[in-house]
């Protein structure tokens, strides 16, 4: 490796979209690596038709291309890139009002939650069949939640952002972005204890 590649590798965020900014298509290269799975989870999981959640991922890339020479630090690359997704999104339900939001139950990606739940890390079968229900009735419960609590818990959960950068990437208040997320929390683990119990 040369001292390019390894100053690449290290840079922030904000460094590579400055650099892309700069003509390093690079630069772009890593953001996508390191940004486009969390991202897509984020939109697929807003969308019933995993086509529409391509289509709205593919414009939030787009716009991130069409803005590059814009393009000014002013909060976390991150933020900025939801910021551009939840825009996107926003901008497409207003077109298709009456749409149904939903997560993709039969998606293998929509069941890459289940890693994330508190289950025994064993590869015997019956553990693994549990952790698959849990998960996919934790998927059940995100599809149950009004569309912004979903979207302030997947922010925050795969798009790992804080909450004043939710506040900031949807345009409301601090307040209303610990509100909405705490609500999402509570409710998932209502009915998580409920299947528990």
């Amino acid at each position: 490796m040369n001292a390019t590649t390894d100053d690449r590798t290290d840079s922030s965020d904000e460094d590579l979209m400055l650099q892309y900014a700069a003509g390093d298509a690079a630069a772009f290269d890593r953001l996508y690596t390191r940004h486009r799975g969390s991202l897509f989870r984020f939109i697929q999981r807003q969308f019933k038709e995993r086509a529409q959640a391509e289509e709205i991922f593919q414009e939030v890339w787009m716009n991130l291309i069409t803005s590059r020479e814009r393009y000014t630090v002013a909060a976390r690359f991150r933020t900025y890139l939801y910021t551009l997704a939840h825009n996107r999104m926003v901008d497409h339900f207003r077109r298709h009002s009456g749409e149904p939001l939903w997560v993709d139950n039969d998606s293998e990606e929509g069941l890459d939650v289940v890693a994330n739940l508190p289950a025994s890390r064993l590869d015997e079968p019956h553990v693994r069949a549990i952790s698959r229900q849990q998960g996919q009735y934790l998927l059940r419960l995100l599809e149950g939640l009004p569309s912004v609590q979903r979207e302030a818990f997947l922010l925050a959960e795969e798009g790992g952002l804080s909450l004043g950068e939710i506040a900031e990437a949807t345009g409301v208040s601090f307040e209303t972005a610990k509100s909405r997320l705490r609500y999402a929390i509570a409710k998932l683990r209502a009915g998580l204890q409920k299947v528990a119990a």
